[in-house]
């Protein structure tokens, strides 16, 4: 049998860069915790985004919670937000206490629809204190849309960037639309560290000082706390390191990705798949996630033919176990469809051309006719 193509290689966490040099400055320096590192990445990240702050935290799902806080979402609180995402918005929000209210997503981008959150925001029963707008697989939602609705309600917008980084509408990018951007470092994220990491950004000071109390036990200054509901969660100054070696990578490494999608969109076009609806610049293809009524099955045949490929996400977030259904929310026909139908196939920095082939011929004949 050929050599089994990767879901995920770790070409990706190493790509164009020594991780051990990045590791070996900061035993150098014998300075561990909120060192230069982090201030070197922060600086660098925002300046990325287009913003003038950025936070370092211990992972994605501190930076959701931390930027709601700051923002004012507390207990009892309701945020709408999409259940297509894989829950870690709905744990963020769950952490703090808050309700989730979930709106359907768009047909086309899987993401947050703006006419449902229209919907959602005409409904007198429910004054949402946040909007949770998560652009996924790669993807940026409608987010001038959706920036445009919270605004016009005076509603605090949080993006989730997790699957994100470099994302753009025109001269923006993901996490400069809102009121704060929330990113995550895992090691298969287009901006990937050695281990978990997150960070926030934001134009607003006042947002910014609040995440740097929270992420450091609420301290106004050291020992003294001045700020309820803070925690550790501090970006790991190792991690930092090697994300401020990464960073300039970031863009040549999504322009792979971007020429993987673009590869898949012109050669399984014709099948019956739903296929990613953008390769432009507001697509970073960090999942290449098509849809079929035949999920399960197409899954399952890629496997046999030694081809790995996953689902993001099989259970949308208002289904999950952990939390009773609500019998009041509205159907979210789309959310669920989507759930049922996706599937994401290989696609990452330095896939190899003739892998790339491979997953094609397979899918071809999967939905070859039979005699």
């Amino acid at each position: 049998m050929n050599q089994r193509v990767l879901f995920f290689s770790a070409q990706t966490v190493n790509q164009s860069i020594n991780p051990a040099a990045a590791i070996s400055r900061v035993l150098d320096r014998h300075w561990y915790v909120m060192g230069e590192e982090v201030k070197t990445f922060e600086h660098a990240f925002a300046a990325y985004c287009g913003v003038p702050h950025c936070i370092g935290l211990a992972n994605g799902t501190d930076a959701i919670e931390l930027a709601l806080r700051a923002v004012g979402v507390d207990h009892g609180d309701t945020v709408i937000l999409s259940a297509n995402a894989g829950y870690y918005g709905s744990s963020a929000v769950r952490l703090i206490g808050a309700i989730p209210k979930y709106v359907d997503i768009d047909e086309d981008d899987l993401t947050l629809c703006p006419r449902a959150l229209a919907a959602a925001l005409q409904d007198s029963k429910v004054r949402p204190r946040a909007i949770i707008a998560t652009h996924l697989y790669g993807q940026l939602c409608d987010i001038q849309a959706i920036a445009d609705l919270a605004r016009n309600e005076g509603i605090a917008l949080i993006e989730d960037c997790a699957q994100s980084h470099g994302a753009a509408l025109g001269v923006k990018r993901a996490g400069s639309f809102g009121d704060i951007g929330c990113f995550s470092f895992y090691p298969t994220k287009n901006l990937g560290a050695l281990g978990d990491g997150g960070a926030v950004v934001c134009n607003d000071i006042k947002f910014a000082d609040k995440v740097r109390s929270l992420r450091q036990y609420g301290w106004g200054q050291k020992y003294h706390n001045e700020m309820p509901m803070g925690r550790n969660s501090r970006l790991d100054e190792m991690q930092a390191a090697v994300l401020n070696d990464k960073l300039p990578f970031l863009d040549s490494a999504n322009a792979q990705r971007i020429t993987v999608a673009r590869f898949y969109n012109n050669a399984l076009a014709g099948l019956p798949l739903k296929l990613p609806h953008s390769t432009g610049p507001d697509f970073v293809a960090h999942l290449y996630v098509v849809r079929t009524a035949r999920r399960d099955e197409l899954r399952k045949f890629l496997d046999l033919q030694g081809i790995a490929c996953d689902v993001h996400y099989p259970v949308s977030d208002h289904l999950q176990k952990a939390y009773a259904y609500d019998a009041g929310q509205q159907s979210l026909a789309v959310t669920e469809t989507a759930c049922s139908t996706v599937l994401s196939l290989p696609c990452y920095p330095g896939l190899p051309v003739a892998d790339q082939q491979r997953v094609v011929q397979a899918i071809a004949a999967f939905f070859a006719p039979t005699a």
